[in-house]
């Protein structure tokens, strides 16, 4: 690993081709770029779920740390490496500082994997609207967290209104294998029966502020017509905000999945004794691999997201995004030729007032304090400073 201090978005691009050389490594069968948007205090959580997807979908990281916005003096600092610590294939870990950390998309551009897709990954708070980030723009797959939101339930109505094919959430990706173990449990029935399954109601046992509970709910009631609510169960759910499913079905017969805190999942039906499936919490590098695997819109998580939020027509919407630029300095709304007042970029945007910066770091940045670049370190390799 090579890290370029006060650097340029050139200079990084030639050290990548340098130990590509040296190292005499090519690159190839490289699915997709994956842009990841962190903050400074959660970049260690984000490395190690890119590394782990990046062991399943070949792909070359890059890492945007948008550190202090407010830093009198533009700085961009680089680490580069090929076969590191972000897995076998090529990394560039880039913090900015000042302006340029409203123009992240000029370093990240050059960057980008020749005639490969752009698959960009909020591992922090992202923008209310996300044309207001070009990284967003440039993307063809978007995903955000409605977990990580103080407000689940408000994050995914935001969504929804700033919703266009290829967004998705991996508080729906928590949901792969709760639907996974319904979907089965429904086919047994249907096996023993011969006829058609009807779902009439049932109710979600968990966390009611879960988006991934509220998802799930909505994802039954887009295929099956019939509402379960959401209820605050008699214990404490898992990450995924789900402790037990109970579907009521037509022929007065009812089917209840719970999960057994083991790693798995009881299936309780009618005339069969209980069944065990495997049902694992999965970590954040499973859940980011699992939505690398498709690039197209994810239909089921727009079904679900209308249905959970009441926002209509979220399929129809035209899947490319135009840029709006939004300045930080426009704090009163008043902007002039057809920009976004900053307030509407939603809190923990990249576009608000520092919002990438520690709270055990404020104050000590020598750029954010004085405006002076590091003074370079005579002892280190030339190849560093």
């Amino acid at each position: 690993m090579t890290t370029l201090w006060d650097t340029t978005g050139s200079a990084v691009v030639k050290e990548l081709a340098a130990q590509r050389r040296t190292g005499g490594a090519v690159l190839s069968g490289v699915a997709l770029t994956l842009v990841v948007v962190a903050d400074e205090a959660r970049v260690g959580e984000a490395e190690e779920a890119a590394s782990s997807a990046s062991e399943q979908h070949p792909c070359r990281i890059l890492v945007v740390v948008r550190r202090q916005i407010d830093a009198p003096v533009p700085r961009l600092d680089a680490e580069v490496s090929i076969g590191g610590r972000l897995g076998p294939g090529e990394a560039v870990v880039m913090r900015m500082y000042g302006r340029l950390a409203l123009h992240a998309e000029s370093v990240v551009l050059p960057l980008l994997a020749a005639d490969a897709p752009v698959v960009t990954w909020w591992h922090t708070d992202p923008p209310s609207r996300l044309t207001t980030d070009a990284l967003a723009v440039i993307a063809d797959r978007r995903i955000t967290d409605s977990r990580a939101a103080a407000d689940q339930p408000a994050a995914l109505r935001t969504r929804a209104l700033d919703y266009a094919p290829g967004d998705t959430d991996l508080a729906w990706t928590r949901a792969t294998g709760w639907r996974a173990t319904l979907t089965s449990a429904l086919d047994s029935v249907h096996g023993r029966r011969g006829d058609a399954v009807r779902i009439i109601g049932g109710r979600i046992e968990g966390d009611p502020g879960s988006a991934t509970a509220q998802l799930l709910a909505g994802w039954i009631e887009s295929r099956a017509g019939a509402r379960l609510d959401v209820v605050q169960g008699p214990r404490h759910p898992g990450p995924s905000g789900v402790d037990s499913v109970l579907l009521q079905l037509d022929q007065d017969e009812e089917v209840r999945v719970h999960a057994d805190r083991r790693g798995g999942a009881v299936i309780s039906q009618p005339y069969r004794p209980d069944a065990t499936m495997a049902l694992p919490e999965r970590t954040l590098g499973d859940l980011l691999g699992e939505e690398l695997r498709r690039l197209d819109p994810d239909e089921p998580y727009a079904e679900a997201l209308e249905v959970t939020t009441g926002v209509s027509g979220l399929a129809g919407r035209a899947p490319v995004r135009s840029h709006v630029w939004v300045d930080p300095a426009e704090q009163d709304g008043r902007s002039g030729g057809g920009q976004v007042a900053a307030r509407d970029v939603g809190v923990g945007s990249p576009h608000g007032e520092a919002p990438t910066v520690p709270a055990d770091s404020e104050g000590a940045d020598e750029v954010a304090e004085h405006g002076e670049h590091d003074s370079p370190d005579p002892t280190a390799p030339e190849a560093v400073r």
